[in-house]
């Protein structure tokens, strides 16, 4: 009687913990595989259109479209700041060079790789919620397919500029899925150290997944055993390393934002508390487009709010306040959407909290925190008490409407063109908008439509350089090369360079006016000896004009300078070649 009486009395605080039952061994079966499978054609469906496309806007400014950097040993690509990062590019260039093919498609299956851990995440989360059976993998799948569909990733997996977002989102879920299926409370040490290899591996791609040690202490304090700090005195050896490998990191991230220029505490015109005002309406922008993903684009051109005056900035706080509060006075009751919502904020704060960073909204800041967001829907489904098949048919229907806009998404980031004419037409006072567009045409030699975009750019602002040496380049593509001297000349007035004045050497030397070309790469050299394209063309105005061997030996200086520059090395063929030619 006496151990029936034992067992049937009071549970003990681990008996009472929701987690770490010894689990069934199971054995990947025929529909895991086809689960996989099934996911993975529909990345590779919905992603299809940019898997296809070219490299876009910073994609071509990458190390691996550097010459210099493409010849460089594997070492020199891992001493930057995000050496892991560094490697995975590494790794696609010495696979396919710079096919923008396999970038993509690397980008996708990372991407699916991520919507897998979440999977696993939200499966175990809703196991610990009392979910079972068909309605926790039902839910699960559904939580790790709109991961992998919703619309909103797009720019975070299509953007071979974003893998920094997409490898490290992976990794660091990667690093929560490994720790939440430790099969007791207290983590061993080897699965303590594949979770801080996995927290490096995510740091050292990008900076803001360094708050995944409080994710984790958070996890263990809401379910080891429950709002206990039990479990966190007992993962001492998890959290003592992780400790100080986050205070160095903080400390290096703290440095680096003194001294950034596009992010940091160093950017001019733009404090932290600004900042903070913004981001306490952007926070709900991002929300919005969660529940409902429409006006999307690249470039948002959010403005940033002054003071608390500003309509929403203060609606935004308060709003955030009462979001926070509920979450903490709700956590009995619905302690995964409560846990949801804290996680959706801790993960956004990196990015969108008092650290000022030059673009206030930014789509692809969305894919580290959108775990939290997704184990609040989980949470909501899981109450839903619907029949199955109305369950499963709701899901379906959201997943399958996701896949359609991801799709219709990724068609705009299929081309320069159609990725700036979307977010001009979204923001036509966006003078970066107009500015890209334009850059775009010209690069597809719609000269005409490129000087028209530069135009209405230089009605939004004319205090950038490079508006007016482009603007000139375009006229100069479109047939009009006074128009293009012109505007170079106001450039070399607000700003003289050697660029500016070679550039205008060469419209010079276009029309044959070999005199003015020449005093103005004389121009070019005082202002900068060392730039090698000013030789080029002074070989070319040379060539021109007869005299192939001083072309020859002004590509040789070009050469002496940058001897990975191609152009004067095949023009000093071609002048070569012509100096052994008879005179005619």
């Amino acid at each position: 009687m006496k151990k029936v009486g034992k067992r049937a009395g009071p549970k003990s605080a681990r008996a009472a913990a929701p987690a770490w039952p010894k689990p069934a061994v199971r054995r990947p079966s025929w529909p895991v595989w086809a689960g996989l499978a099934a996911a993975a054609f529909a990345a590779l469906l919905a992603y299809a259109p940019a898997i296809a496309g070219p490299f876009v806007f910073d994609d071509r400014y990458l190390p691996f479209m550097h010459p210099a950097q493409q010849q460089a040993p594997l070492m020199n690509w891992l001493l930057g700041v995000r050496p892991t990062l560094m490697f995975s590019y590494w790794l696609n260039y010495r696979t396919d060079g710079v096919n923008p093919l396999w970038y993509h498609i690397a980008n996708v299956l990372l991407h699916l790789g991520a919507a897998l851990m979440v999977f696993l995440i939200a499966r175990k989360f809703l196991a610990w919620s009392g979910a079972d059976g068909w309605r926790r993998d039902a839910i699960a799948v559904f939580a790790g397919g709109l991961f992998l569909l919703h619309p909103l990733q797009t720019e975070a997996v299509a953007y071979i500029a974003s893998r920094s977002e997409n490898l490290s989102v992976f990794l660091c879920y990667g690093a929560l899925a490994v720790f939440l299926y430790r099969k007791t409370p207290s983590i061993s040490f080897p699965r303590a150290l594949a979770v801080l290899a996995l927290f490096a591996g995510a740091v050292t791609t990008k900076e803001h997944t360094a708050v995944l040690p409080l994710l984790l202490l958070m996890t263990d304090y809401y379910w080891n055993p429950g709002f206990s700090f039990q479990a966190i005195r007992r993962n001492w050896r998890l959290y003592a390393p992780m400790a100080a490998a986050g205070a160095a990191g903080m400390l290096f991230v703290w440095n680096t934002l003194r001294t950034a220029d596009t992010a940091g505490f160093s950017l001019k015109g733009l404090s932290w508390y600004e900042y903070f005002y913004t981001q306490c309406r952007a926070i709900w922008i991002y929300v919005r487009m969660f529940f409902l993903p429409y006006g999307q684009s690249v470039d948002h051109d959010y403005p940033m709010a002054k003071s608390w005056l500003e309509p929403g900035t203060l609606a935004g706080f308060l709003g955030l306040c009462a979001l926070v509060a509920a979450a903490l006075l709700l956590r009995k009751k619905y302690r995964l959407a409560s846990y949801g919502i804290l996680a959706f904020l801790l993960l956004l704060a990196p990015t969108s909290s008092f650290v000022p960073i030059r673009d206030a909204l930014v789509e692809r800041r969305f894919y580290l925190p959108s775990i939290g967001l997704l184990l609040v829907v989980a949470d909501l489904a899981a109450r839903w008490r619907a029949s199955r098949a109305t369950v499963a048919a709701a899901m379906a229907a959201v997943l399958l409407a996701c896949g359609v806009l991801t799709y219709r998404r990724n068609e705009v980031w299929s081309d320069s063109i159609a990725l700036w004419k979307d977010a001009a037409a979204k923001s036509p006072g966006n003078w970066r908008a107009h500015f890209q567009l334009a850059y775009a045409y010209f690069e597809n030699q719609r000269c005409a439509e490129a000087v028209e975009e530069y135009t209405k750019a230089g009605e939004l602002d004319q205090s950038d350089v490079r508006l007016f040496v482009n603007w000139a380049l375009a006229y100069d593509c479109a047939g009009r090369p006074e128009a293009a001297l012109t505007k170079l000349l106001h450039a070399a007035k607000m700003e003289p360079s050697a660029h500016v004045y070679s550039q205008a050497a060469m419209i010079y030397g276009k029309q044959g006016r070999s005199e003015e070309a020449l005093a103005a790469l004389d121009a070019a050299e005082k202002l900068q000896p060392d730039f090698a394209m000013l030789y080029v063309y002074r070989g070319n105005v040379y060539f021109n004009a007869g005299d192939p061997a001083r072309a020859a030996a002004e590509y040789r200086r070009a050469l002496a300078i940058d001897g990975s520059l191609d152009v004067a090395r095949r023009a000093l063929m071609t002048a070569e070649l012509r100096m052994k030619q008879p005179p005619r």
